[in-house]
């Protein structure tokens, strides 16, 4: 969620938890890159944010680019990722999801996006290139630098080739629990020795209610069902609203998962790999129009989950 519209307040969280909401612009003050597609935990959504999506069904374009195509690289960063028990199912299991998403119904909810050249969000050319592991310490995620130089590390070191197209799209999976940050995850865009490239942020999520999409049909451990279900949101949204100036969100500042955060509309929805994974929703405005979509927490019937 874009934070304009919280202007820089101290929040309350539902668990009691303070954390300072920073405006993109306060970010780029301080050289740092937007903090975009906040992800909260279940109730952690700010009030005032919840009134404000609520006044505003349509996203609108703001002119900035979008990702017709993705490459993705994860990065599992980390000492914990060398625990085989830590580990689990959640690295091929989110290599399958990322390979899996290619060509699903899942990515052509989000394919109506265009930019002003005529470009589209497209549901294929989406290519994951795997995974790099790095075990050094973790941090967490209040701090986009932080997670832009983990990034940029990774490349320098020749773990990652960047998109030459800017289309690069590089997730960080910490081994840091959320504690009390009233988020699960993030994305972001910055450069790295000027090649643009964008990002994004997680928690490790392992018996975290708060993030917990209650998967009880997939077969996934816990862990990769939240993980997975977080990850479907940032992707769509830096798919359709990568970096400032903005693309396409709405007048309260939220993006197409922003709007559909929390709601699942069938237990499960299949990839074209056969895999199953507990996904909610995200906006659509032509669905929206035409009434053809599922309510979000507003009651708002623009949701598609493309099962």
């Amino acid at each position: 969620m874009r934070s304009s519209a919280l202007l820089c307040a101290t929040l309350l969280t539902a668990s009691g938890a303070v954390w300072a909401q920073e405006r993109p612009e306060d970010l780029n003050v301080q050289n740092r890159p937007p903090l975009l597609g906040i992800h909260w935990a279940r109730g952690e959504e700010p009030a005032l944010a919840r009134a404000a999506r609520r006044r505003s069904p349509l996203m609108t374009y703001h002119g900035g680019r979008i990702l017709p195509t993705v490459v993705s690289r994860a990065i599992f960063w980390g000492p914990k990722w060398a625990n085989s028990a830590f580990v689990g199912d959640k690295i091929t299991g989110l290599d399958a999801w990322y390979t899996g998403h290619d060509g699903s119904n899942y990515a052509a909810t989000v394919d109506e996006y265009t930019d002003n050249g005529g470009h589209q969000v497209g549901s294929t050319g989406l290519t994951h290139q795997g995974h790099v592991i790095d075990t050094s310490t973790a941090t967490g995620g209040n701090n986009t630098t932080t997670i832009l130089n983990e990034v940029c590390k990774q490349i320098s070191a020749g773990n990652i080739v960047p998109d030459p197209t800017g289309n690069g799209y590089y997730p960080v999976y910490t081994d840091v629990p959320r504690g009390n940050a009233g988020y699960c995850a993030w994305h972001s865009a910055g450069s790295c020795n000027g090649q643009p490239v964008q990002f994004a942020f997680f928690f490790s999520l392992d018996g975290d209610a708060g993030c917990d999409p209650a998967d009880t049909q997939t077969g996934h451990s816990q862990g990769l069902s939240a993980l997975a279900n977080v990850t479907a949101h940032e992707i769509s949204e830096a798919r359709s609203d990568p970096a400032s100036p903005g693309a396409w969100y709405d007048a309260s500042g939220s993006e197409n998962g922003d709007k559909c955060a929390w709601t699942f509309n069938v237990p499960f929805v299949t990839f074209p790999d056969g895999n199953r994974w507990k996904l909610q929703g995200e906006w659509s405005d032509n669905a929206y129009n035409a009434g053809t979509g599922y309510p979000n927490s507003s009651g708002q019937r623009g949701c598609l989950d493309g099962h």
